[in-house]
């Protein structure tokens, strides 16, 4: 039923007028608006600057996704953590403090990360780039309350894996 509901909602949103591409009015229509303009098909969303942790919840539009929010205030975590455990998600989806100026992730690991509040978190841009992988997006809004989509670039020296063994010859090892 909830999924059905998700893909009755991300119809809609393809259907409306947007600013910017992403929809307002409400986390879950943002979510799936914010997903479908990524491109991203599953693995590890981060949302900077979690705030209640609806958006945070709604990033999890299926099983090909974890989600963690993260928030330099405490009282947002709690109510993140508690809007988490109430939908019964926790686990693929989950809430934790920041502090510093570092993103507390190993390089590469992100596919996409969300950030409403990018004068506030006091993230530079290279950090939110060093945890993205390859081709990974950031959809971070600007002070003007816009959305701007940033792509971490694929390095020159990663080889394209085409097929299962590396190519066409079934030879498992790249070129890298």
């Amino acid at each position: 039923m909830m999924r059905a509901m998700r893909f009755c909602i991300l119809a809609l949103a393809l259907l409306l007028p947007t600013a910017n591409g992403i929809l307002a009015a409400n986390p879950e229509q943002t979510a799936l608006t914010i997903i479908e303009q990524s491109g991203i098909k599953g693995g590890f969303i981060v949302h900077l600057g979690c705030g209640d942790g609806k958006l945070t919840a709604a990033l999890r539009i299926n099983d090909s996704y974890q989600v963690q929010g993260i928030d330099r205030d405490t009282g947002n975590v709690s109510s993140a953590r508690e809007h988490i455990h109430a939908l019964d998600v926790y686990g693929e989806v989950s809430a934790d403090h920041l502090s510093g100026e570092s993103l507390p992730y190993t390089d590469n690991l992100v596919n996409l990360l969300v950030c409403e509040n990018a004068d506030t978190e006091g993230i530079p841009v290279n950090e939110i780039l060093r945890v993205l992988v390859p081709n990974g997006i950031a959809f971070i809004k600007n002070a003007d309350n816009k959305w701007v989509k940033t792509q971490k670039p694929r390095p020159d020296n990663i080889d394209e894996w085409t097929h299962f063994l590396h190519s066409a010859t079934g030879n498992a090892v790249a070129k890298d």
